[in-house]
C-alpha cells in the first residue's frame, strides 16, 4: 500500500511537471486604468492610478466623443486629389478626438523561471511599453502586431509586476479615423526557456492535388544549444479533428535554423471560398526527452498561381476576385476589435456574392484573418498608405525608411500561414512609386527575401 502511494505522488508529480512546461496564453482585457494626457510618472509601479478609468481591452478612446469639428480640422491641399492650393478641411478622421497621449495601466503575475512574451495586437500608436517602470520595447505603427521579451524585466517572483503602456496620436496623422488606444487584444505568453517563439512556424505544400497534398512543417526553436537533443512529434489534425498523419524526428538546431517536417495528406479537403476546410499541425517539441512546449498551426491546404495573360487559379481552376476594400474601423463601435461584429460585417458581404477582402490601408486585425479563413473570403493583406513622401503631416513617413522593413516582416510572419491570403501589398497609391528609383526599396530590402519564402506570391 506504501509503495503504491509513493508510485501515485510520483506520477502525479511527474504529471504536474509536464503540464508546467507547457505553454500558457492570457489575454489581458479587464482591470485596466486609462488615462489621456501625458502623465509624468506614469510608468512607475509606485504610481497611484486609482482615480483613473477602469477600462476594459479592447478600447478605443476617441469612439466616445464628443464630436467637433475643430477635432480634426485641417489647412491642407490634397495632393493625390490634384490639389494645389490649400483650404479649410474637417471631418476627414470623423470629427472625433483621436489625436493627443493617453497611458493604459495593469499588473500580472506569473510563473517564476519561465520566459515571458508580451504581445499587441495593435496599438495606436507610438507604443512606448514599460514593465516595472523600464521601457521594454517601442512600436510606432499603429496597425502593425509587434511582440517584446519581458522576462529581464520581471520582479523575480514573478508576482505583482506593473504593466504601462504610453500612446500617442499626432495630428494629421492619418486620412480617415485610425482610432486611439489599445484598440486590439494584448496577449500575455509563459513558456519554457526552450520554446517556439511568437510566429514561430511557417506550413508551405509544395504540391497540392486533389489525390494528395504534401505538407511541409518548418519549426523555429529559440534558446536550443546546437548540442541539444530535439525531438518533434507533430499530427495533422482533418477539419473534422482525426488525426490523418504523424510524425516524429530528432536532430539539432544548426546555427538556427528551423527544425523541419514533412508529410503527405491523401484525399486533401482544399481550402476555397465555398469550401474554406482548415487542417491544424499540432506539434510536441522535447529537449533532451522533456517536453518543453506544445504548438498548433492552423492552415489549409491550397494551391495559387497568377499567369500571365490568363489570370488567377485556385486549386487549379481559374477565377476572378469579386472583392471589396476594406477599412479597419466598425463605424459607429469604432477602431476597438469586435469579432461579432467583423462577421456580421463579413455575412452581409458574403450574402451579396462577395469572396475577397483588401485590407485597405493597413495591417488587418488578427481576428479578421482567422473569420476571412473560416468564412472563406481570399485576401490581399496590405500594410502602408504612405512610404517615404507624405500624405499627411505626421504620417508614416517619418518612419518609414528605419521601420519599414521590420513592419513588413512582421506582418508577413504573422499571416503567412493562413490559407485566405493569397496576395500582399507593399502600398497604397504610394508617391514613390513614380519616382524613377522608386522601385528601389521593396527589391532591396530583406522582405523581398522573406517574400520568396513563403506558400504565395
Amino acid at each position: 500500500m506504501k509503495h503504491q502511494k509513493q508510485l501515485a505522488t510520483a506520477l502525479l508529480l511527474a504529471a504536474a511537471c509536464s503540464l508546467q512546461a507547457q505553454r500558457s496564453e492570457t489575454l489581458l482585457e479587464k482591470n485596466w486604468k486609462f488615462s489621456k494626457g501625458d502623465i509624468k510618472e506614469a510608468s512607475q509601479p509606485e504610481f497611484n492610478d486609482t482615480q483613473w478609468e477602469s477600462v476594459v481591452l479592447p478600447h478605443d478612446w476617441a469612439i466616445f466623443g464628443p464630436f467637433d469639428m475643430n477635432n480634426d480640422l485641417q489647412n491642407v491641399a490634397i495632393t493625390q486629389n490634384f490639389e494645389e492650393k490649400a483650404s479649410l478641411k474637417t471631418g476627414r478622421t470623423g470629427g472625433l478626438p483621436y489625436v493627443g497621449s493617453g497611458w493604459y495601466r495593469t499588473s500580472f503575475d506569473t510563473p517564476a523561471d519561465k520566459e515571458v512574451t508580451l504581445l499587441f495586437d495593435g496599438a495606436m500608436s507610438e507604443a512606448r511599453v514599460y514593465v516595472n517602470g523600464k521601457e521594454a520595447c517601442f512600436w510606432p505603427f499603429g496597425y502593425n502586431s509587434f511582440h517584446c521579451n519581458v522576462t529581464p524585466f520581471l520582479n523575480k517572483n514573478g508576482k505583482s509586476n506593473t504593466l504601462a503602456v504610453r500612446l500617442e496620436n499626432r495630428p494629421q496623422s492619418s486620412r480617415w479615423y485610425p482610432g486611439a488606444g489599445l484598440y486590439r487584444n494584448v496577449h500575455l505568453i509563459v513558456t519554457d526557456k526552450i520554446h517556439v517563439p511568437v510566429w514561430g512556424t511557417q506550413i508551405t505544400t509544395p504540391h497540392v492535388s486533389k489525390e494528395f497534398a504534401a505538407v511541409r512543417l518548418q519549426t523555429r526553436i529559440d534558446n536550443a544549444g546546437e548540442k541539444t537533443q530535439i525531438r518533434m512529434e507533430t499530427e495533422i489534425l482533418s477539419p473534422d479533428g482525426k488525426v490523418v498523419t504523424r510524425k516524429e524526428n530528432t536532430g539539432r538546431i544548426n546555427h538556427g535554423q528551423p527544425f523541419e517536417q514533412n508529410f503527405i495528406v491523401n484525399a486533401p479537403e482544399l481550402w476555397s471560398p465555398e469550401n474554406p476546410s482548415l487542417y491544424k499541425a499540432v506539434s510536441k517539441i522535447y529537449a533532451n526527452n522533456k517536453l518543453v512546449d506544445t504548438y498548433t498551426t492552423r492552415f489549409g491546404i491550397r494551391s495559387i498561381e497568377f499567369i500571365a495573360d490568363k489570370g488567377f487559379y485556385l486549386n487549379g481552376e481559374h477565377r476572378k476576385f469579386q472583392g471589396v476594400c476594406n477599412h479597419h474601423d466598425l463605424g459607429p463601435l469604432g477602431a476597438a476589435i469586435n469579432v461579432a461584429a467583423l462577421r456580421h460585417q463579413l455575412t452581409l458581404l458574403k450574402d451579396m456574392g462577395c469572396d475577397a477582402i483588401r485590407t485597405s490601408h493597413n495591417m488587418p486585425a488578427p481576428e479578421l484573418v482567422e473569420l476571412c479563413d473560416e468564412m472563406g473570403f481570399m485576401m490581399m493583406i496590405e500594410p502602408f498608405d504612405e512610404w517615404d513622401i507624405a500624405k499627411c503631416d505626421n504620417g508614416y513617413h517619418r518612419y518609414f525608411n528605419e521601420w519599414a522593413e521590420r513592419d513588413m516582416i512582421n506582418m508577413l510572419h504573422n499571416y503567412r500561414n493562413n490559407p485566405c491570403v493569397v496576395m500582399w501589398s507593399i502600398g497604397n497609391e504610394v508617391p514613390t512609386q513614380c519616382s524613377p528609383v522608386g522601385y528601389k526599396w521593396p527589391s532591396s530590402c530583406r522582405i523581398s527575401a522573406t517574400v520568396k519564402t513563403l506558400p504565395v506570391p
